[in-house]
């Protein structure tokens, strides 16, 4: 793999504690949240984080695919609801649901494109067959 570029984030203290990068860009509290035990503090989370980076993620992919169709996409979102649950055997794991209101788009293209930023999405990629994502077209009422 040619490296583009390298990230380096070290958390401290688990997921009560904080979490800072090299480059100083991301300073944050992390909180536990009340329905896990904690305190819900005013701090962030893992899921919260992982959710940010996933739809920010998607959306760049989502812009590599319409412009290679050459569409313009408006202004377009991508809203990642992460889950942490328990699966049968007792195993935490992670769901992921992909909310993508594209305005510009009818409903074939907005599936099409959708399905063809899920292929190529690094996170897409990374959690493929290791965590459910569910992937939502959202339409103007």
């Amino acid at each position: 793999m040619k490296n583009l570029y390298t990230a380096s984030v070290t958390a401290s203290g688990a997921r009560g504690g904080h979490i800072n990068s090299d480059d100083g860009k991301i300073d944050l509290k992390l909180s536990v949240p009340k329905s896990m035990g904690g305190d819900g503090g005013s701090g962030t989370n893992p899921e919260q984080l992982f959710g940010g980076a996933y739809s920010a993620c998607f959306g760049s992919a989502l812009q590599v695919v319409a412009k290679e169709h050459k569409v313009d996409l408006g202004d377009y979102t991508v809203t990642a609801v992460i889950s942490l649950g328990k699966t049968e055997d007792g195993d935490l794991q992670l769901s992921a649901i992909l909310d993508c209101y594209l305005p510009g788009v009818d409903i074939k293209t907005g599936e099409e494109f959708i399905n063809a930023a899920h292929e190529i999405c690094p996170f897409s990629r990374a959690t493929r067959d290791n965590i459910d994502v569910t992937l939502n077209l959202l339409l103007d009422e």
